[in-house]
């Protein structure tokens, strides 16, 4: 193997990986396409190795900005709080608002960040940012999260994608520069995806695959190249899903009645239980949305609805993963794009609040039962520890075990670091 790397030109790493762009010319010249060479073969060694860290993730993505104050950092007695009261959780001398009582009975699995801070206060920008750990531009697409943990860690040779999404929100971005096949497998709702069983005969639907790579191999000699492969890259992949037996994971009629009425029969309870089927198949990153959060009105009625609909599955996903002996190996993040505005508005609601919000983090070699930051009495600021988006990152990348200055390639060459800048915050794993 040595002899072809040097042969080809083919840069290697201490760990004895090629990279893979040097891979992708050097196959190209000696003649991948003709049988000399072995892609999966190859990459399949690596990918075996990260997969056998056995980690994942699981992105409980509240849209719309969640107010900090009816989620887990309340201010009782203080006017900023509201009518929310405040409820004991299994931490002593740790308390989350009362719309979150499930969540209280797991506070010791929970770390609690109370001191997020950032600029944006757009939803678009922040909800980018907040997936990405970088602000949108016009010049670079940015992965989101999902992508970068799906390359990192993500097993190459599995059936089924390293990275789903529930929920059919793109506004965040997808596989950005790293291309299509870091895109996510988006799914509208939790029920098994459509048009995903054969309609023909395997040959037949064999022989139709055949055909269109012969015509867009016609397409591509005449300047098309680039957009082909990507095409084709997306068909391989969905053809390999659709005939697996790993699909019988999306079928959620396959769990006990008594785990479905845990989890909730709702939508996001529903996601909540896919992620965790999913992740047990060997699906390295998925993220379950719920919409709504943004409470410029009525925010009291409207989140304690929410948290209703949130509370019982989240808590339930970290309870089931623990059970099972997965959360260890199992990032879980509840979060949103920022808070909400410590003074309630004329309508009864909160606005748009980067400046101090919350977020909690599970599993993944975090050490639970604790609260990180706080702001002062009214949560007009914060008063100790402020963690930025590029520290979250890190946070991520360190539970994970993904080296953060890992660079990837923009379209104009420009080398992306995976978090650039921002320090791990140690106490999540103290």
């Amino acid at each position: 193997m040595n002899l072809w790397h040097r042969q080809l030109g083919l840069r290697v790493n201490r760990d004895g990986v090629i990279d893979r762009r040097d891979f992708v010319r050097g196959v190209s010249a000696a003649g991948l396409a003709a049988g000399a060479l072995n892609w999966s073969e190859l990459v399949s060694a690596k990918a075996d190795e990260l997969r056998s860290r056995g980690m994942a993730c699981i992105l409980l993505f509240m849209r719309g900005g969640p107010s900090q104050f009816e989620t887990f950092s309340p201010k009782p007695g203080h006017a900023n709080g509201g009518e929310t009261k405040a409820i004991d959780t299994a931490v002593p001398g740790v308390q989350f608002a009362d719309n979150l009582p499930h969540m209280a009975k797991i506070a010791d699995d929970l770390a609690v960040i109370r001191s997020m801070t950032m600029k944006e206060g757009n939803h678009v920008r922040a909800t980018y940012l907040m997936h990405t750990g970088y602000a949108p531009t016009a010049s670079v697409k940015y992965p989101t999260l999902g992508a970068l943990v799906a390359k990192e860690i993500g097993d190459r040779t599995s059936d089924l994608p390293s990275f789903v999404r529930i929920g059919d929100r793109a506004a965040e971005g997808g596989g950005g520069l790293l291309g299509v096949e870091y895109d996510a497998f988006s799914m509208a709702n939790p029920q098994a995806p459509a048009n995903t069983s054969l309609s023909t005969g395997a040959n037949r639907y064999t022989r139709r695959l055949g055909l269109l790579n012969r015509l867009e191999s016609s397409y591509a000699a005449d300047g098309s190249d680039h957009e082909v492969a990507e095409h084709q890259k997306l068909y391989a992949k969905a053809a390999k899903m659709i005939t697996s037996a790993k699909m019988e994971a999306f079928q959620l009629d396959r769990e006990p009645d008594a785990m479905r009425d845990a989890y909730g029969r709702t939508d996001f309870g529903s996601g909540c239980l896919l992620a965790r089927r999913l992740v047990e198949a060997g699906v390295t990153f998925v993220e379950v949305d719920v919409n709504g959060w943004d409470t410029h009105d009525d925010n009291f009625g409207r989140v304690s609805k929410l948290c209703g609909q949130v509370d019982q599955p989240a808590a339930q996903l970290i309870t089931d993963l623990k059970q099972r002996g997965m959360l260890d190996k199992t990032l879980v993040i509840w979060m949103g794009e920022f808070g909400r505005t410590p003074r309630i508005n004329p309508r009864g609601g909160r606005d748009h609040f980067p400046k101090a919000f919350n977020l909690a983090i599970a599993g993944g070699g975090v050490r639970g039962g604790q609260v990180i930051g706080s702001t002062d009495a009214g949560g007009d600021e914060v008063k100790d520890r402020p963690i930025g988006v590029q520290d979250l990152f890190q946070s991520f990348c360190k539970s994970l075990q993904i080296d953060p200055t890992v660079e990837n390639q923009s379209g104009a060459g420009r080398p992306i670091k995976i978090v650039d800048g921002g320090k791990p915050v140690e106490e999540l794993f103290a």
